[in-house]
């Protein structure tokens, strides 16, 4: 049960015109992923607008994708919030869709504790009585997790599992590995030198319109075909900085949406969208990439 590994998206979740959660294309899209190939979903997370969506829509999200998901694919639901008791509510919420495991970002905002932290994932697992996955991404959250603070954590939160490492520093990911952990890269540009370094897979957003490239880069390097999982991964790595380029959250929902023929709509504010210039622009290059 707690075995996972391999390619898995970390989701939009797509909006209808009047904004609400847009229940169809989330299942269509996930569906559409799976065909793909991918062995899993990161629901709810960055890439999910997940510090924009009510608590009853991320239970919502946990509810389709564990109905979806039921033995063809890993669900992990991200149910990071601003305090306690909404992550806990968000973790029970989960665990009653059966979700397969949680994620959860650090409290942040008011600089916590080691031992703040700590505390807080204790109530998420007790609560949900799932395997946790530790989101370390210092960049939004004001909080990186080292190997000393993740042996506070392990030591704290017995069911944690692994790691989504999306700090800056590689050199960790071999450390979280010989902690026992399961690591994740949520640099999907690095998807294969992090392979190299004793990560088990991916969690990235840019899977989520074009999973067949992250797919090929793992079932190449797999099968020791290095060149192959080379060759794709530069082509994956140059879609990651085109939608960096363009901003990551509206261009992922804009190429989702062209490849599938769905509306995904539109970002929740503050998340900026792309003009119509922008549009045209992204996906003028996304098709000189090969990916339309």
């Amino acid at each position: 049960m707690n075995d996972f590994k391999g390619v898995i998206a970390a989701t939009i979740t797509p909006f209808t015109e009047k904004g609400e959660f847009n229940e169809s294309v989330f299942e269509h899209i996930m569906r559409s992923n799976i065909d793909a190939g991918v062995n899993g979903f990161w629901i709810s997370g960055g890439t999910g607008e997940s510090v924009l969506l009510e608590e009853n829509e991320v239970i919502r999200t946990a509810e389709i994708s564990a109905e979806v998901c039921k033995n063809k694919a890993k669900t992990i639901v991200h149910v990071g919030g601003l305090t306690t008791d909404s992550s806990v509510r968000k973790a029970k919420g989960a665990a009653k869709a059966g979700a397969d495991a949680i994620a959860c970002v650090p409290p942040f905002f008011y600089h916590p504790t080691d031992q703040s932290i700590v505390d807080h994932y204790k109530a998420v697992v007790d609560a949900a009585e799932l395997p946790l996955f530790v989101y370390n991404q210092p960049r939004y959250t004001g909080v990186e997790f080292s190997p000393q603070m993740m042996e506070k954590v392990i030591k704290g939160v017995p069911g944690t599992v692994g790691i989504k490492h999306s700090a800056a520093d590689l050199n960790n990911i071999y450390h979280f590995r010989d902690m026992g952990l399961q690591v994740f890269t949520g640099h999907g540009s690095l998807f294969l030198s992090a392979l190299a370094a004793g990560a088990v897979g991916v969690v990235d957003g840019p899977l989520t319109p074009v999973p067949e490239l992250w797919v090929s880069i793992y079932k190449a390097y797999s099968n020791g075909d290095l060149a192959s999982a080379y060759e794709a991964q530069n082509k994956a790595t140059a879609l990651v900085h085109l939608m960096q380029d363009y901003g990551f959250y509206a261009a992922c929902k804009l190429l989702t949406g062209k490849r599938l023929d769905v509306d995904c709509g539109i970002p929740r504010l503050p998340i900026p969208s792309l003009s119509k210039a922008d549009q045209d622009g992204f996906l003028g290059k996304a098709s000189k990439l090969g990916v339309l």
